[in-house]
């Protein structure tokens, strides 16, 4: 029953939408709809054959980059806006004003200023993904509850430690919730950066495809994205069960009392 829960379950959805392509492409025609097996045909030869290395390593390379920086700023904010009521007070209307702009309309601003190089992309999806784990950082600290900041204090524990153990571990469910957002967003970003006078990337691949009216290529890279999002959320998801591994158990005590 585990496995089926597990495993089986998740793999029915994917295999059915597959095998809907499949029969729905099988004796197509049209030139922008070519069958699957076309598509797939030309998987290895398109990605497995140098733009490996020359397309797919370099825009993983930028979306760890910006993702973990991301992470970071928005893990270290958080937690300063969250503690402190004042300053949270003041800055909630500039960061509801700069979370509503859309960090593709960014893009050409950051290239006056950054250039078109790998730190533009990188700053794109800085600017992409810092907001779900800023402002879901900002709430789990301000969601903390008080009779564990009085104890912490009665007990004068020091501010390393109560920053690790109840500021950060409480706050942690929080966290991981708009971590795993940023993460979509940022293989969003991560697309429409390499779009944008770039030389190598996934992104760039899948354009100069659809120019030269390589469609199944183009569709290929298309499959080749759903995969990275696959494989980057199965990675983030077992992370997050160790991470979570004491909050996941709570949880699972108070609905079985």
């Amino acid at each position: 029953m585990y496995v089926l829960r597990r495993v089986v379950l998740p793999l029915v959805l994917p295999v059915v939408l597959v095998a809907a392509w499949w029969a729905a492409t099988a004796s197509s025609t049209d030139f922008f709809w070519p069958p699957l097996s076309d598509i797939l045909g030309t998987f290895p030869d398109t990605w497995f054959q140098g733009r490996f290395t020359a397309d797919v390593l370099p825009s993983l390379a930028r979306l760890g980059a910006g993702y973990l920086l991301a992470l970071v700023l928005g893990v270290g904010l958080g937690v300063a806006i969250g503690s402190a009521r004042p300053l949270r007070a003041l800055l909630e209307p500039v960061l509801e004003f700069f979370r509503a702009i859309p960090a593709p309309v960014l893009v050409p601003i950051l290239m006056l200023f950054a250039g078109i190089g790998n730190g533009m992309k990188i700053l794109v999806i800085v600017s992409g993904c810092l907001w779900p784990i800023l402002l879901n950082t900002v709430e789990g600290v301000r969601g903390l509850d008080d009779v564990l900041s009085d104890t912490a204090r009665c007990y004068r524990m020091r501010r390393g430690s109560r920053l690790v153990h109840l500021v950060l571990r409480g706050a942690s469910p929080q966290i991981a919730a708009g971590a795993r957002q940023a993460l979509s967003i940022g293989i969003i970003l991560m697309v429409i950066s390499e779009m944008f006078a770039a030389s190598n990337g996934v992104g760039f691949t899948i354009i100069q495809f659809q120019r030269s009216f390589s469609i199944p290529q183009m569709w290929s890279g298309i499959i080749l994205l759903g995969l990275i999002g696959i494989a980057l959320s199965a990675a983030f998801q077992a992370v997050e069960s160790r991470a979570l591994r004491w909050y996941t158990g709570l949880r699972r005590s108070q609905r079985e009392g």
